[in-house]
């Protein structure tokens, strides 16, 4: 194919998730991270899915970004005398199947199944043209798959700067009511990873934080550490010590006490998949995260790209909740900490119910609750 110029975040921060030029994909091992940074080549389908479903790359945006970009590779590589090129029919068979596949690595995660559902859209609409060959059927994939990861970038650094904003106004008006002066700078909480690491590049909640800390208002962020799998740990308080931020990690369990005795103005997390009510789906231990934001009165965000809200879903009660192996909560990091016999419940996720989130930051905006208190996150999206 032609070439391309070489697409990754390296102009956001120094964290590369992905590194990507026409033809070639490789992923950040985010399972040795922080102790080694090695990049794992995705040569095809098979290795997209794999490195998902073992989690070597993780986070909802980025899942889906290397699972369309990993077909890409393999449809770039196809071979003149390949089956897949002989017709236009032929090509979309190939990529229709290949996209079916990827779609069972993970079920939670919205955003693989939306960036899908708008591929597999644009190659039964490409197969009606008069003009369609398998060649042209090929290149129209890979335009939208490359289109995909530059749109991923804006989107954060949009989501970031809506976010911030968002964040010191309400500080700001929850200080007046207080008859205090409004904060030059907050404190903020996070859980899980969903930072450069998560993303094609900048972040989402963790890309809020940085649009704090770039406009001089960042005081402290406190990051979870997020067991068991202590994505907080590995992968944000690597983030946060790359970039100088202002940071502390705690254990999950510290949260309450931290909000009681040190305060902090608000809570930012990510999304793996957001009800058209604003319930949403996001890293476990994000619900009790919400429960004691309540409690002692501090915001909450869920800071989520557009798509990952699935206006197919009435509420959480309808997302899928992926479940993981036991030996993940058993063992940190490869060291068994726990009996080999005792039972396990592992669920990769919980729902933070829309009664308790301030608002949902997307590229587009914030969605707030309206007048009844509740959130109608389609008709926000298709305004």
């Amino acid at each position: 194919g032609t070439s391309s110029p070489r697409l990754s975040m390296a102009t956001t921060t120094s964290l590369e998730s992905l590194r990507y030029s026409r033809g070639s994909l490789e992923v950040l091992d985010q399972l040795v991270v922080p102790h080694a940074r090695e990049y794992l080549p995705v040569k095809n389908s098979e290795d997209a899915w794999t490195v998902i479903r073992k989690m070597n790359v993780r986070g909802a945006p980025l899942i889906a970004i290397v699972a369309c970009l990993g077909l890409a590779v393999e449809a770039e590589s196809l071979g003149p005398d390949s089956p897949a090129l002989s017709s236009a029919s032929a090509a979309a068979e190939f990529l229709l199947s290949k996209m079916e596949y990827l779609r069972t690595s993970r079920p939670t995660a919205v955003n693989l199944f939306t960036a899908t559902d708008a591929l597999k859209q644009l190659v039964e609409t490409s197969l009606s043209g008069p003009s369609a060959t398998g060649a042209g059927m090929i290149s129209t994939y890979v335009e939208a798959a490359e289109a995909m990861l530059r749109e991923d970038v804006e989107a954060n650094r949009a989501i970031g700067r809506f976010g911030a904003e968002a964040i010191l106004r309400r500080a700001a008006e929850a200080a007046g009511r207080a008859g205090s002066e409004a904060p030059s700078a907050v404190k903020v909480m996070t859980i899980c990873n969903t930072g450069s690491l998560a993303t094609a590049g900048y972040g989402t909640a963790l890309g809020v934080v940085r649009a704090l800390r770039d406009e001089g208002a960042l005081e402290h962020v406190y990051a979870l550490e997020t067991r068991p799998y202590n994505q907080g740990a590995r992968l944000t308080a690597f983030e946060i010590v790359e970039e100088e931020l202002p940071g502390t990690l705690i254990c999950d369990s510290m949260a309450s006490a931290l909000m009681k005795r040190k305060g902090v103005h608000a809570v930012v997390v990510g999304a793996d998949r957001v009800a058209a009510n604003g319930d949403t789906a996001n890293k476990i231990g994000t619900y009790q995260l919400a429960i004691t934001a309540k409690y002692h009165g501090a915001d909450f965000f869920v800071a989520a790209p557009s798509t990952s809200c699935d206006l197919d879903i009435a509420s959480g009660d309808q997302i899928p909740i992926e479940e993981r192996a036991a030996q993940e909560l058993r063992c940190v990091a490869g060291v068994q900490i726990a009996p080999e016999a005792i039972n396990v419940w592992n669920p990769a996720f919980d729902v933070a119910p829309a009664s308790l989130i301030t608002g949902i930051i997307t590229e587009k905006g914030v969605i707030y609750p309206g007048p009844t208190g509740e959130f109608d996150v389609p008709g926000f999206l298709r305004g």
